[in-house]
């Protein structure tokens, strides 16, 4: 089940299909410490989600409906957990303590219409329990901090004890169900239904536990793809027609607003806003992710960093991979990373330049202001890209390419490496190829001495 070989870099990694192909990087990556990689196999369809369960412990999950635990350092797969008849459509890890120890479980959902909550330890004879009477599949799972329940969220809001006891729940009666969930402070729950954000009340009183919904924020015009919590005084949501809106995560009012457009100017022509015939999927915002400060959007093939405490644009890439970008995230050390539909991850650095390095496309505007409770602009003018100071540049440093299918996702582990996880039904763990070397010849070292020692 276990393959290692070198990462391939170089002219594959560039889309020979694509008319308008993303920028390509050659085989010298200098700044790219991804040299090598292993291949996890045990899936049989797509694999959708990965979960960190500690330093050197993963999850994955998928359409196969398995949930499969390995140990990154080693690729060794722990656990193998069936406690679903379809795939899954969400996952999440919570912590307990058991003879004072802590422990950490993981919560499935599916389109089975069933909850699974299990233990990642393979001590623990896989003990899985399963609810299996819900009104609708759960879409999305939200584990609280610092109270003893967790959420989950479909067309109804359910409130569950750490022990899989339903405390209370609350019932949409509409197609669209909760999509996204984040925790706000106060016990508040913001949730992303269709085009609206819903405010939800939570009761924890001892004598009977309730949720309400308070509150509709229905400031996006169209459907919610992307909601985050950026630190605990933000949150921010991202909508399919390209709609960033960041909000007060205490009175719930917006408190920046940007409308992302992809779009050239044709000749010398004047540039022009012509939303209408830009393909929906070149503004809709698939991903967001953040570091309490700067916060990325995956908006269609591209990305666009925005700094929520400053409430201005830090960089963006039109055409950042050949096709949509899933996945995104901030690293530790400032850089950006993404993966995409193309089966491409790649690495980007944040640089200060004189100029652009790419120059602005006509039609990108940041729409900057004050806006009311609708979400309507106030009188302030859009403003060009090109017209802010200290804009910089995304410049690729890394292109790690080994999956054969779109990139769904990736986890961090430090220096321990990143996992990806793929449409071809693989997981990679892509490694410092240096660090890995020096691990091989310390570890020989340390058996010749063992052996001398006999």
């Amino acid at each position: 089940d276990l393959v290692t070989g070198r990462g391939t870099f170089g002219s594959n990694s560039c889309s020979q299909t694509n008319l308008i192909a993303a920028l390509c990087i050659g085989e010298e990556q200098p700044k790219n410490c991804f040299t090598e990689l292993q291949v996890l196999k045990g899936h049989f369809d797509i694999v959708r989600f990965l979960v960190q369960i500690d330093d050197f412990r993963l999850a994955s999950a998928g359409d196969d409906g398995m949930v499969l635990v390995w140990n990154v350092e080693t690729g060794e797969r722990l656990v193998e957990l069936r406690g679903h008849t379809q795939q899954i459509t969400a996952m999440t890890s919570y912590t307990f303590i058991r003879g004072g120890k802590p422990h950490t479980g993981l919560i499935t959902a599916s389109s089975d219409r069933t909850l699974v909550m299990c233990s990642s330890q393979p001590d623990t004879g896989n003990r899985v329990q399963t609810v299996s009477d819900l009104q609708s599949s759960a879409r999305c799972l939200l584990v609280l901090s610092g109270v003893d329940v967790w959420l989950s969220g479909g067309n109804e809001l359910c409130v569950w004890s750490r022990d899989f006891q339903l405390q209370c729940k609350s019932v949409h009666h509409r197609d669209a169900g909760i999509t996204a969930m984040v925790e706000l402070p106060r016990n508040y729950i913001a949730a992303a239904m269709d085009k609206e954000i819903v405010i939800f009340k939570l009761n924890l009183s001892e004598v009977e536990m309730s949720v309400l919904a308070i509150r509709h924020l229905a400031d996006h015009q169209d459907t919610i793809r992307a909601l985050i919590s950026i630190n605990d005084g933000l949150f921010a949501s991202g909508s399919h027609n390209g709609e960033l809106i960041l909000w007060d995560a205490v009175d719930w009012t917006i408190q920046a607003y940007e409308f992302i457009l992809w779009e050239e100017q044709a000749g010398d022509a004047q540039p022009e806003i012509r939303v209408g015939q830009q393909k929906q999927t070149d503004m809709s915002i698939q991903h967001l992710a953040t570091d309490g400060e700067l916060v990325v959007a995956a908006v269609g093939s591209g990305l666009y960093v925005y700094n929520a405490v400053m409430k201005t644009v830090v960089a963006y890439r039109k055409i950042a991979h050949d096709s949509d970008v899933l996945h995104t995230m901030l690293l530790d050390n400032g850089q950006v990373m993404s993966c995409s539909e193309d089966g491409s991850v790649r690495i980007w650095e944040l640089q200060d330049l004189p100029l652009p390095a790419e120059p602005a496309p006509s039609g990108f505007f940041g729409m900057f202001g004050t806006f009311g409770r609708s979400g309507k602009q106030t009188g302030a003018p859009m403003k060009k890209l090109l017209d802010i100071s200290g804009l910089r540049s995304l410049e690729l440093i890394g292109d790690l390419i080994g999956h054969s299918g779109a990139v769904q996702m990736f986890a961090s582990f430090g220096e321990k490496g990143l996992v990806t996880c793929s449409a071809d039904h693989l997981l990679i763990a892509w490694k410092d190829g240096e660090r890995e070397s020096q691990l091989r010849s310390l570890a020989l070292f340390q058996k010749l001495e063992e052996m001398q020692g006999l």
